[in-house]
C-alpha cells in the first residue's frame, strides 16, 4: 500500500485492506455502486455528482473530505475544530466552473499539477491524468486512505489521499518505466477559505527568499497565471511592506507575518543560483495559515518539494463573492525534478491543525 509515501503510516493493528484490482479490471470499476461494492467500508462512501464519481472519507470524530475520482480534485475538507456538536469548518474554497453548467469541472479545492518539461524547445506539456481507484486502506475509522493511479506514457503515477482526525494529506509517487530521464515540474495547490480579506495571513516564512512568479496552470485554477501576475494598486495611504517586486527580483521575507489583503503571486524558495553551492538555505518545511475572522490556524507541511507557492487575489476576489481565498502549497517549479529510468520520485503535502 502507498501509505509509506508519507512520513507517517496507518497504524498496523486491526488493519483492513482491500485487494488491488488487476490492471485489466481497474478501468471497469467506474460506477459508484461497483466502487462501493469493491472498496466501500465504514468511513469510505462512494457516490456521484453530475455523472462524476466521488468518494467521501469520514473519520470517527466527524472530520471529512470529498474527492472527485477522475481528476483527483479534493473539493471539501471539513475537520472538527471545536468540541461543539456542529464544530466543523470548511477549510477549502471551491466554486463551480460555470453557474449554467453544473457538469463543468469545479475550480479551487486541492489539486495536483504535473508537467513534462523534458524538451525545453517544446510547449509546456501537462501530463494527462485520468485517475481510477486502485486501493483503499483503513484503521477502524481513525485513519482512511484512497489510492488513485494512472499511466501517462512511460510514467506510472500513484496519488494517495489520506484523512486523520486532525489532519489530511495528499501524496504522489511517479515511477519512470522508460529508457530516458524525464524532467517534471509539479505542485500541490490548496485554495484556503477565509472569513474576510483583512484577516488572512501566513506565518513561518520569515528569513526565506522569494520572488514574484506565476502559478503552474491547471484545470482547477481560479486565477490563470496571467491573472495571478496582474498588478493592482494597493490603494491610497497604503504602506504595505508586502507590496510586490518585479518578477525575477529576489527579496528576503523580513516580517514574521505575510498579510494577504493585497494581490500577490510568489514563490518562496532558494534561488536557483544558490542551489549550485555546496550549502544553501532551503525554505521551511512547514508554515501556517491564519484566519483571524474564524480564529483558526492550519499548518501546511512540505515533503519532497523544493518550493512553496503563495498567492492572494486581493480585490479580484470580489468578483467571486464575499468570501476570501488564497492559493498555496508545496511545489517544484523553478528547478525541474529529474526522474531517471527505473527510478521514482515522491512528494507530499500535509495539512494539520491543533485548533481543538
Amino acid at each position: 500500500m502507498a501509505s509509506s509515501l508519507l512520513p507517517f503510516s496507518l497504524p498496523k493493528p486491526n488493519l483492513i485492506k482491500a485487494c488491488s484490482l488487476p490492471p485489466t479490471a481497474t478501468s471497469t470499476i467506474s460506477t459508484p455502486e461497483t466502487l462501493d461494492q469493491k472498496f466501500g467500508r465504514k468511513g469510505i462512501k462512494f457516490s456521484e455528482s453530475g455523472n462524476v464519481p466521488l468518494v467521501e472519507l469520514t473519520v470517527r470524530n466527524g472530520s471529512s473530505l470529498r474527492l472527485r475520482i477522475p481528476d483527483g480534485l479534493v473539493t471539501s475538507y471539513k475537520p472538527k475544530v471545536n468540541w461543539k456538536d456542529d464544530g466543523f469548518e470548511e477549510v477549502l474554497y471551491s466554486r463551480p466552473a460555470s453557474v449554467s453548467d453544473s457538469s463543468a469541472n469545479p475550480k479551487g479545492g486541492i489539486g495536483l499539477v504535473i508537467n513534462d518539461v523534458s524538451d525545453p524547445a517544446s510547449k509546456l506539456s501537462p501530463l494527462p491524468t485520468q485517475w481510477t481507484v486502485k486501493d483503499v486502506d483503513s484503521d477502524a475509522i481513525d485513519a482512511l486512505q484512497v489510492e488513485l493511479s494512472c499511466t501517462s506514457g512511460n510514467l506510472d503515477i500513484t496519488y494517495v489521499v489520506s484523512l486523520y482526525p486532525e489532519s489530511m494529506a495528499t501524496a504522489v509517487l511517479v515511477n519512470n518505466n522508460g529508457r530516458k530521464p524525464v524532467s517534471l515540474t509539479s505542485a500541490m495547490l490548496s485554495h484556503f477559505k477565509f472569513k474576510r480579506r483583512g484577516g488572512a495571513a501566513i506565518q513561518g516564512l520569515k528569513g526565506c527568499s522569494y520572488c514574484s512568479h506565476p502559478p503552474l496552470s491547471s484545470p482547477f485554477e481560479i486565477l490563470s497565471p496571467a491573472e495571478a501576475m496582474k498588478t493592482e494598486s494597493p490603494g491610497w495611504f497604503s504602506f504595505d511592506s508586502n507590496s510586490e517586486k518585479k518578477p525575477g527580483s529576489w527579496t528576503v521575507q523580513d516580517d514574521p507575518y505575510i498579510m494577504l489583503k493585497n494581490k500577490m503571486s510568489r514563490i518562496y524558495t532558494a534561488p536557483p543560483t544558490e542551489r549550485l553551492k555546496a550549502f544553501y538555505d532551503t525554505p521551511p518545511s512547514k508554515y501556517e495559515t491564519i484566519d483571524q475572522g474564524c480564529e483558526l490556524v492550519f499548518r501546511v507541511i512540505r515533503i519532497g518539494y523544493e518550493d512553496i507557492y503563495l498567492s492572494a487575489p486581493g480585490s479580484l476576489s470580489e468578483k467571486y463573492g464575499k468570501e476570501y481565498f488564497i492559493c498555496t502549497g508545496p511545489a517544484s517549479m523553478l528547478v525541474p525534478v529529474v526522474v531517471n529510468p527505473g527510478e521514482g520520485w515522491r512528494a507530499a503535502q500535509v495539512i494539520e491543525h491543533d485548533n481543538l
